[in-house]
């Protein structure tokens, strides 16, 4: 059961909210479906970023670093993402226990890529809360992975929103805010107006190209500047590090948005002059950032799906 507490929830804008009835939260100490059992555990670590805002870090051998935010209040604890496995998640969780001393109420999610979402069972007995689209995209996912019953019960949200859901908990104002399309069709960021600090999940790549697979990259563009307008002085990263001054996050957030100008930049310009999709990632290479991670795996997709936006052809 979820514990009782005193929390407001305010809706703003056209922020419809859904409630589904599931069974009761799973038992935390219960086990996982096999699948998740068997991922191996990666080492983690909990850090302060300023009081009462700490980042938990993921690393693997051969992997890039993974952030979960969390946000410490009077009553409670809430996490944003789950990250890759039940191990992770448990980890994050004892990290947050013996550290801050606090439990969790909520946890919420941003992205349905299986990277932030299997950590989602040890999160049993929180309430969870995602995007429609959110849920409807890992809905997809886990039947397409014939996922049991129990499995999507664990691992599905327990209310959605559609614009922007309000917590107001432990003395504190978080806004949970829907931006538009941008790493997936159902980001959701994290904004605490008193404390200037926005947790930003997939939206940010700190020091690395960003994702594209399901990307909507000028979308993505115009959902950073509306990022921008909300005044945060400190934004988390869902990957990369964060410097030992946090505000130097603003400068990080600057250069990832950059990629996007200039690949929306070029893209413009092969389609003003009749390039085809196959022209355009020819021509556009972005060298200026080839040093970055995954770079050489992701400017291609980047060109290909932002010219497929440009031209209204991306759905």
């Amino acid at each position: 059961m979820i514990p009782r507490l005193t929390i407001a929830l305010l809706i703003l804008l056209a922020g419809d909210v859904s409630l589904f009835s599931q069974d009761p939260p799973r038992n935390p100490a219960a086990p996982a479906p096999a699948a998740e059992r068997s991922r191996p555990a990666s080492s983690g670590s909990l850090k302060q970023i300023i009081p009462g805002h700490y980042v938990y870090t993921s690393t693997a051998p051969g992997r890039s670093a993974f952030n979960s935010g969390v946000i410490v209040t009077s009553e409670g604890g809430v996490v944003l993402d789950a990250l890759d496995s039940e191990a992770i998640g448990r980890g994050a969780r004892e990290a947050i226990s013996s550290v801050i001393k606090q439990p969790v109420r909520f946890l919420i999610s941003s992205t349905h890529h299986d990277n932030y979402t299997r950590g989602n069972v040890a999160y049993g007995d929180v309430l969870k809360i995602g995007h429609e689209n959110y849920r409807t995209d890992l809905l997809q996912l886990l039947t397409a992975a014939r996922a049991s019953a129990e499995e999507q019960t664990a691992k599905l949200p327990n209310q959605t929103f559609r614009d922007r859901l309000t917590l107001y908990f432990g003395g504190k104002e978080i806004q949970i805010l829907y931006l538009g399309r941008a790493h997936t069709r159902g980001d959701s960021i994290l904004f605490v107006p008193q404390d200037r600090i926005a947790y930003l999940s997939e939206l940010f790549f700190s020091e690395q190209f960003p994702n594209m697979a399901e990307g909507y990259g000028v979308s993505w563009l115009r959902a950073l500047d509306a990022v921008e307008a909300l005044g945060a002085d400190i934004f988390v990263p869902g990957h990369g590090p964060i410097p030992e001054d946090p505000r130097q996050t603003r400068p990080g957030l600057h250069r990832m948005r950059q990629i996007f100008v200039d690949a929306r930049d070029a893209i413009q310009n092969e389609i003003a002059r009749g390039a085809t999709e196959d022209q355009a990632v020819a021509a556009v290479k972005l060298q200026q950032y080839e040093k970055l991670p995954t770079y050489a795996g992701q400017r291609e997709i980047m060109v290909r799906r932002m010219y497929k936006e440009l031209t209204g052809k991306l759905p």
